[in-house]
């Protein structure tokens, strides 16, 4: 996720219990340790499974955590962060700004329907053998009538 990210201003709030394992993400970014180019947010990086955040179901990888219980996170040191997030209580509200969703990566990478070849791939490779054969033929026969019989 580095480099420049144009987000849409979807901000929302949640509200989660600490669970035993905490509240069940972990987070990147801040002042040191930027995330996104220009950008000393944090961020999201891991939903745990079966976690607070998990459970509830708002929160996303990528989203990112504008504030905790009313605490502003810009232009904070990563590990002032991390001390915010350690010493928030069991009760936590998180306003995020949520990431713009991800487009499925198990789907077809074209419009072309499924029966429809590429031409590229297809098309340029039997060219190209064509060409290659006609050029070995025309080099066969030149071979032929340029031999000089002594």
């Amino acid at each position: 996720m580095n480099g420049s990210v144009h987000r849409a201003s979807t901000v929302v709030d949640i509200q989660l219990k600490r669970g035993p394992a905490g509240l069940g993400f972990n987070i990147v970014g801040g002042l040191d340790q930027q995330y996104v180019m220009n950008d000393t947010g944090i961020y999201v990086a891991k939903i745990k499974e079966n976690g607070a955040a998990a459970l509830d179901g708002r929160l996303k990888e990528g989203d990112k955590i504008l504030a905790i219980n009313g605490h502003k996170l810009e232009n904070l040191l990563h590990s002032a962060a991390v001390e915010l997030f350690r010493t928030a209580g069991e009760d936590v509200q998180l306003r995020v700004q949520q990431a713009p969703p991800v487009p499925p990566v198990n789907g077809p990478s074209s419009s072309r329907p499924d029966n429809e070849s590429s031409f590229p791939a297809l098309g340029y490779l039997g060219i190209s053998l064509a060409t290659v054969a006609v050029i070995a033929v025309v080099c066969y026969r030149f071979k032929l009538f340029t031999r000089r019989h002594f």
